[in-house]
C-alpha cells in the first residue's frame, strides 16, 4: 500500500463513490483507479466497496478506511507545507465559534496581522460541532471554542474564562435586577443558542445539574437576534455577558439573576492531537492569549 493508493481512494469517495469521475480528477484511466482500489482491498483482505449494479457504495471497513486516510493525508499536507515553506510566506486555516468570532477574533486578528503582515489566515465561523468536525478532517489548524470538545482526538488548552448573564428588556415583565428562583427562571420564554454551540452546551449543564428542564421560546445561531428578542421583552436571553457589554451599557438590557445558578465557562484553543502545531500557529495562539480580556486571562 502506498500514498497513491490512499489518495485514490478518497477521490472515490469524494466523487460520489465513482471510480469514472475519479479518473477525470485525477487524470488517470478508470482501470488504474478500479486497480488502486483493488490492490488495497487485496492488502488489507476487506471489501472497501459493495459493489451494487454498476455502482460503488461504501462498507463499513471501507467508512473505517476513509476516517483514518483522511488523517494520513492531512498530517501529510501539514508536513509537507511546513516543510517546504517553513521560512516563507504561510497560511493558516483556523476556526472560531461564533460568539468568539464575532466578539473577540477580529482584535486578535488585527493584532497578529500587524506583527505577521506576510501571514495568510483563512478563518471559519462556525457552531462548535462543525469546528470539531474540520478539526479531526485537518482543515483546520487550531480553533478558538467555547464548548468542550468532545472528540477524544482533540486537545485543548484554556485561556479565558467567561460568564453568561441572563438579559432583560428594562420595561419587560421581568425587569432588570430581579431575582428569580431557579422554578421560576425556568417557566419564563426563554431565548436561547442553538444546540452545540458553546453557549448552549454551558446553559444545559447548568439546568441538569439543578434538576431543571427549560423549554425555549427561541432558539438561534445568532447572538445579535437573540439580544434585539430580549430587549423587546420578548423574553429573558442568556449569552455572554461581554457579548451583551454594549447593548447593557446603552440601556438596551440589563440582567437578572437567579437564586443558586452561575453560569460560567472557559474559552479554549483546540487542535488536533497529531497534529504538530508550526511555529505560526504557535504565534497566532501567543496573540490571542494576549488579547484576552484585562482580568480574563488564563484561568
Amino acid at each position: 500500500m502506498t500514498i497513491r493508493h490512499i489518495h485514490i481512494f478518497l477521490a472515490v469517495c469524494a466523487c460520489g463513490c465513482s471510480a469514472t469521475k475519479a479518473a477525470q480528477q485525477l487524470h488517470l484511466t478508470q482501470p488504474a483507479v478500479s486497480a488502486a482500489i483493488r490492490e488495497l482491498e487485496t492488502h488489507y483482505g476487506v471489501p472497501l466497496f459493495d459493489r451494487v449494479g454498476r455502482r460503488l457504495v461504501l462498507t463499513q471497513q471501507g467508512r473505517r478506511f476513509q476516517t483514518y486516510g483522511q488523517r494520513i493525508a492531512g498530517l501529510l499536507q501539514d508536513l509537507d507545507r511546513e516543510l517546504r515553506h517553513w521560512d516563507q510566506v504561510g497560511k493558516l486555516a483556523m476556526g472560531a465559534s461564533l460568539t468568539i468570532g464575532s466578539r473577540f477574533l477580529p482584535q486578535a486578528l488585527r493584532a497578529f496581522a500587524a506583527q505577521r503582515p506576510e501571514v495568510e489566515v483563512q478563518v471559519t465561523v462556525a457552531p462548535s460541532k462543525a469546528l470539531e468536525e474540520a478539526l479531526l478532517d485537518h482543515r483546520l489548524d487550531l480553533a478558538l471554542m467555547e464548548g468542550l470538545p468532545h472528540a477524544p482526538a482533540l486537545q485543548w488548552e484554556a485561556y479565558q474564562e467567561d460568564h453568561l448573564a441572563v438579559l432583560a428588556a428594562p420595561h419587560g415583565p421581568v425587569p432588570p435586577g430581579t431575582a428569580l428562583t431557579p422554578d421560576a427562571f425556568v417557566r419564563q420564554p426563554l431565548l436561547l443558542r442553538e444546540k452545540g454551540s458553546g453557549t448552549r452546551e454551558e446553559f444545559d449543564r447548568v439546568m441538569e445539574a439543578a434538576g431543571l428542564t427549560p423549554h425555549p421560546r427561541w432558539e438561534s445561531v445568532s447572538n445579535t437576534a437573540l439580544l434585539q428578542a430580549a430587549a423587546a421583552g420578548l423574553g429573558l436571553a442568556v449569552l455572554s455577558r461581554q457579548v451583551a457589554a454594549e447593548a447593557i451599557a446603552q440601556g438596551k438590557v440589563g440582567e437578572v439573576a437567579v437564586e443558586g445558578l452561575v453560569f460560567r465557562r472557559q474559552f479554549r484553543v483546540v487542535w488536533h492531537r497529531e497534529k504538530v502545531l508550526s511555529p505560526l500557529a504557535r504565534d497566532l495562539l501567543q496573540v490571542v492569549l494576549d488579547q484576552a480580556a484585562p482580568g480574563q486571562g488564563r484561568p
